[in-house]
């Protein structure tokens, strides 16, 4: 306890910020550009938190420098330090003036359309001047961007439960995905469709090896049907959508879209099952991270806006 209460007093602030600004630049002379520093000032910064921790925190080169493993683990502290202290402003900012913050989310492209769209769209009425960062990203870059605080928190859809030891996961609902057409296409005028009817026609869904592309294989398969492969493969709803409308193709959609992003004239819900296709859609979040005042706004809206869907 000595030992940590000696450290404790003997790391400053100051040392934290040089480490983050020398790892972030490569170079003890970019640090010192970028704090408006000199270099020996630098060098002298980073000497003292290496006598104070008794290991060495950088490994030098003539290409520059790198954190050794002890300096990633400084690191990684520091970062989750500063962004306490910088939620520690917002929420300062939030109380002063509840109505003005600015946010940062990740959200796949996907449900960027649907959930996260409508949850902006309630937000932004009643606080129009918060400023909100969308950052586009799967499962798993969110999940770094989540342990580099790139983010607050991220929205995902998944198949299970998450074996990330440092994430939180709070499923919002499930949902099933759908076919969809033209309203002029022949099969919109049926009133009950077998999938294995469907299997010659061009398709349209997300990319192979994506979680949809797996699931949609994995419901033919449960009918007995080798799964054909999509003609046109796209990440982004709106455009299987738009593809659907041009009468040739069907595309895979999530229910979700359908309601909150507002279903197209042009546009019909096959009467097609698709089994086993159900899949959670949820918010990720760093587990012992505090979130700021805005971030809990944003996510009951989200809980709000998701409740009709949830499974009860």
């Amino acid at each position: 306890m000595d030992s940590e209460h000696r450290i404790g007093r003997r790391l400053k602030l100051r040392h934290m910020e040089i480490l983050l600004a020398v790892v972030e630049t490569g170079s003890m002379a970019k640090a010192g550009a970028k704090l408006a520093i000199s270099q020996p000032a630098i060098s002298r910064a980073v000497a003292e938190m290496e006598q104070t921790l008794g290991v060495p925190i950088f490994d030098r080169s003539p290409q520059g420098v790198e954190p050794t493993q002890y300096g990633r683990a400084l690191l990684k502290r520091g970062i989750a330090a500063f962004d306490e202290l910088a939620q520690g402003v917002k929420d300062i900012a939030f109380l002063a003036d509840p109505a003005v913050g600015e946010l940062h989310i990740g959200t796949t492209p996907g449900l960027a359309e649907g959930i996260v769209l409508a949850v902006i769209d309630r937000m932004s009425r009643e606080y129009p001047r918060v400023v909100i960062h969308l950052v586009p990203g799967g499962l798993h870059i969110q999940r770094e961007a989540l342990r580099e605080r790139r983010i607050e928190f991220g929205f995902a859809g998944t198949a299970g439960p998450s074996s990330e030891q440092d994430v939180d996961t709070e499923v919002l609902f499930e949902e099933p995905l759908t076919v969809v057409a033209s309203s002029e296409n022949p099969w919109s005028r049926r009133r009950k469709i077998e999938l294995k009817e469907l299997k010659s026609e061009p398709w349209t869904w997300p990319a192979a090896g994506t979680l949809i592309d797996t699931l949609v294989i994995e419901a033919f398969r449960s009918q007995g049907v080798d799964p054909p492969r999509a003609t046109v493969y796209a990440d982004a709803y709106s455009f299987r959508i738009r593809l659907a409308a041009t009468g040739r193709f069907l595309a895979v959609v999530p229910a979700s879209i359908m309601r909150l992003a507002g279903k197209p004239a042009s546009i019909k819900v096959l009467p097609v099952d698709l089994p086993a296709t159900r899949r959670q859609i949820g918010i990720i979040t760093l587990k012992n991270r505090t979130l700021s005042p805005l971030a809990q706004l944003f996510i009951q809206c989200a809980r709000d806006v998701a409740r009709p869907f949830a499974v009860h």
